[in-house]
């Protein structure tokens, strides 16, 4: 039924109809939505019911934009530019961009969909003095393509860090979750040419999207305070 009866987000009927349609127990029924929801397949929301849950898309750990990255992949993706403005940025995105406290920069706030589901919730800051007239470009495709193609900005380089959080009241309406549903954060500095030209956060359904790393041991040196290579 999942797979060729019930759109994502669609509810799963009682477990009195599937008891009478597979002709099996309530129990029985009980464990396999149990089971699927496990898996993945379907979601619960109290109060409400049990729901057929979109196929998470599987990225892998490399610098691309969302557009490539879903396209890619298959899938449709579109953006709902949410806001646009050039402002002071605030510390952290100053930092990372190497910013002055007098320099202006840009702040773009997206909302990411795949086969017109939401995605992500984006909020990202660039410099204002490398890129003017960035705000007057489409923004609901890709900012990488747009900072290669118009402002010769090729983003090469990244550092990013990602952890887990509750999806507090704005994202869950704007990505269509329950509060304190589940997300995967990203906060990313992207570079051009060694210069910082992006900082962004991205909150990601965790529903939805699901990270692929392939990690290789490094050999032991013996230097003091060696680590792994990859953190997340």
């Amino acid at each position: 039924m999942i797979e060729g009866e019930l759109v994502p987000d669609a509810p799963v009927p009682s477990e009195r109809e599937l008891v009478a349609r597979f002709k099996v127990s309530r129990a029985t029924v009980r464990e396999a939505v149990g089971r699927l929801v496990a898996e993945g397949r379907l979601y619960r929301v109290r109060g409400k019911g049990t729901f057929v849950a979109a196929a998470s898309i599987e990225s892998q750990m490399h610098l691309s934009s969302f557009t490539e990255d879903m396209r890619r992949r298959g899938h449709k993706p579109s953006t709902v530019v949410l806001g646009a403005d050039e402002t002071a940025a605030p510390p952290p995105a100053r930092a990372a961009l190497g910013l002055d406290v007098i320099d202006r920069a840009y702040r773009i706030e997206r909302l990411r969909s795949a086969d017109g589901a939401p995605m992500a919730h984006e909020v990202s800051w660039l410099p204002a003095a490398p890129l003017p007239g960035l705000l007057e470009r489409d923004l609901t495709s890709s900012v990488y393509s747009i900072l290669a193609h118009d402002y010769g900005r090729v983003l090469d380089s990244a550092a990013q860090t990602v952890w887990a959080e509750g999806a507090d009241p704005l994202r869950a309406r704007l990505l269509r979750v329950p509060p304190a549903a589940p997300l995967l954060v990203f906060r990313k500095t992207s570079y051009a040419a060694g210069r910082p030209m992006e900082h962004v956060t991205s909150w990601y359904r965790a529903d939805r999207y699901q990270v692929h790393m392939t990690l290789e041991r490094t050999p032991h040196t013996g230097s003091a305070g060696a680590g792994p290579g990859h953190h997340l």
